[in-house]
């Protein structure tokens, strides 16, 4: 399963009206994870790594947009302070 990051323009952000999302705030800290549901979200703060259990390393810092699959195990650093809108699908 892949993550999926990208640099969003502001046409995007405001068809998927991100600013409407909840906000999920964390500080610096190392986490397993599961997604039992689709999670796209983009960070507004933050500095992470997520690896996924077959050993990729997904880097994702501020102004990103990401997209979890339904069923993804994997771990997270948290390397700077996370303020992220995110929505389930």
């Amino acid at each position: 399963m892949k993550i999926e990051v990208k640099k969003p323009t502001p046409q995007e952000l405001a068809n998927l009206e991100v600013s409407s999302w909840p906000i999920w705030e964390k500080e610096e800290s190392r986490f397993d994870w599961y997604y039992d549901q689709k999670e796209v979200c983009y960070f507004l703060e933050g500095d992470v790594e997520v690896e996924t259990l077959d050993g990729e390393k997904v880097k994702i810092q501020k102004g990103d947009l990401a997209v979890f699959p339904k069923g993804l195990a994997c771990k997270w650093h948290i390397k700077e302070r996370v303020k992220k809108h995110y929505d389930f699908e």
